[in-house]
């Protein structure tokens, strides 16, 4: 089996019930990452997490599991950074632990990164599981440079499809609970950092975008978050006070039409 030079990095709180699920889809994967490092994240579940991580550990010695047991809860950018300092690898993956990978995923996306050194990071498609794992085997990938224009209109990098260098110096937004992903790519846009898109679908999640649990139920403070990142970015003058506005009366439009769709469905 095929070792690739990277940390997968994967935030627990919560998620004895669908952790398995993760780490399994890094099992299955055609070339294995060294290291696998599970951040619990003080969960509230009378020890459940804590108890599937071990028994994880146990179950499957194949992979380098690491895990690390927070005493406070620091939300899942504060825990993907721990993660982050801890890794010895020089690429970093991110997995959340209700998401999973196709089994290609690493094979794919580290090869390119490994033919394009100059690359910072990269991130590929996404989409909600349904019951298949096809890749489609585009050919060439069509990778794509993300520009910050683009990149302030939409999240274009789902955090399970991220895979970055250790090396750099930016991180998430430790206190930052809501979109601290998406200010961490316009960070690293803004600050220089080549980052591209490739046209493969090699990520899964399980649910709706903002229809059943997750997000869906945490809709107000997703749109929160976003609304936090443009003031940030608005405070630190990257961008002008005609784009601030103009972005936070998109975000409000986006908001409402998903509010819209909930309603619908």
């Amino acid at each position: 089996m095929n070792i690739a030079p990277i940390s997968v990095v994967i935030p627990c709180y919560r998620c004895d019930a669908t952790l398995s699920r993760a780490i399994e889809s890094i099992l299955h994967q055609t070339t294995l990452p060294a290291e696998v490092i599970l951040v619990e994240d003080c969960s509230e579940d009378d020890g459940l997490t804590h108890q599937a991580i071990s028994s994880l550990k146990e179950a499957y010695p194949e992979i380098n599991i690491l895990s690390v047991f927070l005493k406070n809860n620091i939300g899942p950018g504060g825990a993907r950074n721990i993660g982050w300092d801890l890794a010895t690898q020089p690429l970093i993956a991110f997995l959340d632990a209700d998401d999973a990978w196709h089994p290609k995923k690493i094979e794919v996306q580290y090869g390119w990164m490994r033919d394009h050194p100059e690359v910072d990071l990269t991130g590929h498609l996404s989409t909600q599981w349904k019951n298949e794992i096809q890749i489609e085997n585009h050919k060439p990938l069509n990778p794509r440079r993300i520009n910050i224009r683009s990149l302030l209109f939409k999240n274009q990098l789902p955090t399970r499809s991220v895979m970055l260098k250790k090396n750099l110096s930016e991180r998430f937004e430790d206190k930052k609970r809501h979109a601290e992903d998406y200010l961490l790519w316009l960070t690293l846009s803004f600050n220089g950092r080549s980052l591209w898109v490739l046209n493969e679908t090699l990520a899964y999640s399980y649910k709706n975008d903002f229809g059943e649990g997750g997000l869906n139920g945490l809709i107000d403070d997703s749109h929160r978050g976003v609304l936090d990142m443009y003031q940030r970015l608005y405070r630190d003058q990257r961008i002008s006070s005609i784009v601030y506005l103009y972005l936070i009366s998109l975000a409000w439009l986006k908001h409402m039409r998903r509010k819209i769709i909930i309603i619908l469905n």
